[in-house]
């Protein structure tokens, strides 16, 4: 009998920033963290993701925690696993472009304070938005994996695909990534998607997908047939939902097969007995909302991620307008449509979603476009794969029109390094600062404010600077 050619499946574990991103709304500190990572650092993970989405912004604006030193921190002690971080191209981790100089100098710097891999992505799949980031990321001898924002629409073929896998590996990534952030991806398309894209490049395929609409663990194992190379995957307690597959029951998935992971229950036990408290806490908490948790198969009939679903009903809820919900459900295909067929992700899924909201409520579409709608039409996100619809774009911009530009947005923005650092120099105590003051300067500066007063234990909202007199 011939010998079964073993095909192991690599796992990224998503725990340390994609599961508590989607499931207690990134609110993990690195003190929760660090007693667990000797045991996870022995599992044999292909990569741990630990650091950027929205990782960067809620340690500085609600942990009151510097970004920099939890990566540092983490670095310390993963010793034989890579760390990985999710960057949003020209956007990095805020939500609007960023001259080349700051994406550059973000890259280096989370490279050089313990990033071996970055996922690049951009929410138009525009490559022009993704170019910058990666060309940096393969100087500092990082591992560039793009991410392709994976959607439905009549303009997402398999050709489509295939021809931007293509994109993908001549601009110099090292791996692709699927990233199916609304759990869209059924089994018999995943099937489907990966064997194109193995026919298309030779670069190594990751799948990401959440488990909002109920057939991820199923996607995943007809991805893993198909030739898929990695999938991301979160330690039980914090799975499922609109997290990720479970990492033990995909590793029992492929146990005995040619796919097996090799990893260890008993070691991932371990991990899931470290994290079970956390999860109760932040359900007893109201932290954790059991709704995140079912399946909610609207996210199929709508394209709409589960993020995108829970803000479209506060926004409703806060105009007394709850009766609106299904309408509003309707208006966002149109919408999308509307604006070029976007995927929906960060930040292009809150522009179609309060776009749509605003057509319902005003009882007439376009009457009130947002700036953001507005910014889209000019193309200052960057290019859609569909035009825009040119009734839309006459009603909204009128003779401003003229304005759009076709050029890739970050051309149009002069270099912004020197500037940042001139504007925080008084808080200024790392390198790195200089990066979190650029991303968000509001949050950044009180965050630099209360470093401070911890460190010296003045308060300098009382400080009384003229006499130079602190009380303490």
């Amino acid at each position: 009998m011939a010998e079964v050619v073993k095909k192991p499946v690599k796992i990224t574990e998503t725990i340390l920033r994609d599961a508590h991103q989607s499931l207690i709304a990134t609110r993990m500190t690195t003190e929760q963290m660090l007693p667990i990572i000797d045991k996870m650092d022995k599992v044999g993970y292909h990569a741990v993701e630990c650091w950027g989405g929205a990782t960067f912004d809620a340690s500085l604006r609600f942990l009151k925690e510097d970004p920099w030193e939890r990566l540092r921190k983490l670095r310390d002690g993963f010793k034989n696993t890579k760390l990985q971080m999710l960057f949003r191209g020209q956007n990095i981790l805020g939500y609007s472009h960023y001259p080349d100089d700051v994406v550059e100098y973000f890259v280096q710097k989370s490279i050089a304070n313990g990033i071996d891999i970055i996922r690049i992505f951009d929410c138009l799949n525009d490559v022009r938005n993704l170019q910058t980031a990666v060309d940096a990321c393969k100087k500092e001898k990082g591992h560039a994996q793009v991410a392709l924002s994976y959607t439905l629409g009549d303009a997402y073929t398999l050709d489509y695909w295939k021809e931007m896998a293509k994109r993908v590996e001549d601009m110099g990534a090292d791996s692709l990534c699927i990233k199916d952030m609304a759990g869209l991806l059924v089994p018999q398309k995943a099937d489907e998607l990966v064997r194109t894209l193995k026919e298309a490049t030779s670069l190594p395929i990751d799948l990401h997908t959440h488990y909002t609409s109920g057939v991820a663990s199923m996607t995943y194992l007809k991805a893993v047939e198909a030739g898929c190379d990695i999938i991301d995957t979160a330690i039980s307690p914090f799975a499922l939902g609109t997290s990720q597959p479970a990492t033990e029951v995909m590793v029992e998935t492929f146990k005995g097969t040619e796919f097996d992971t090799g990893l260890d229950q008993n070691q991932l036990a371990e991990i899931a007995d470290y994290f079970r408290p956390m999860r109760e806490e932040a359900l007893a908490s109201g932290l954790m909302n059991p709704k995140v948790l079912g399946v909610n198969i609207n996210t199929l009939r709508y394209q709409v991620p589960g993020g995108m679903l829970s803000n479209l009903i506060s926004q409703l809820k806060e105009q007394g307008k709850e009766d609106k919900y299904e309408e509003v459900l309707a208006e966002v295909p149109r919408v999308r449509k509307d604006l070029g067929e976007p995927p929906l992700v960060t930040p292009s899924s809150q522009i179609v979603g309060t776009q749509a909201v605003f057509n319902v409520l005003m009882g007439e579409r376009y009457k009130v476009a947002t700036k953001e709608t507005k910014d889209m039409l000019l193309g200052k996100y960057g290019q859609t794969v569909r035009p825009f619809n040119p009734e839309v774009v006459e009603k909204v911009l009128g003779d401003e029109k003229d304005q759009a530009i076709t050029c890739r947005p970050a051309d149009l923005l002069e270099p912004g390094l020197a500037k940042f650092e001139e504007e925080m120099k008084q808080w200024k105590q790392q390198d790195e600062d200089v990066l979190s003051y650029a991303l968000f300067p509001k949050v950044a500066t009180e965050f630099f404010k209360y470093r401070e007063a911890q460190q010296t234990g003045v308060d300098p909202a009382v400080a009384d600077t003229k006499n130079g007199a602190y009380p303490v």
